[in-house]
């Protein structure tokens, strides 16, 4: 989904990213409740997460395409825990 259907979907829908890691970085982060490299030990994510944060992840995506979640609201917030974070250093 990351790959291909959202970054297709991205343009049509007025969504503010249109890379693949970024919207990596949106959904494991709203599934984690933070930044997901704060959560999952090791990269890729998607091969180091626990299901339960993957199938997180997956309906947030799904919830997004399906117009029942904004994705930009979760983009925000993904960038403020990164702000957060990142101040904290």
């Amino acid at each position: 989904m990351t790959r291909d259907i959202l970054p297709t979907a991205a343009p049509t829908r007025g969504w503010p990213v249109r890379a693949d890691h970024c919207f990596q970085r949106i959904f494991l982060d709203n599934a984690c409740g933070g930044v997901w490299y704060d959560f999952i030990p090791d990269r890729p994510a998607y091969a180091r997460a626990d299901r339960v944060v993957l199938d997180r992840a997956i309906a947030l995506a799904e919830a997004s395409l399906a117009g029942e979640l904004d994705l930009v609201v979760l983009n925000r917030q993904s960038l403020a825990w990164r702000r957060a974070r990142a101040a904290r250093k």
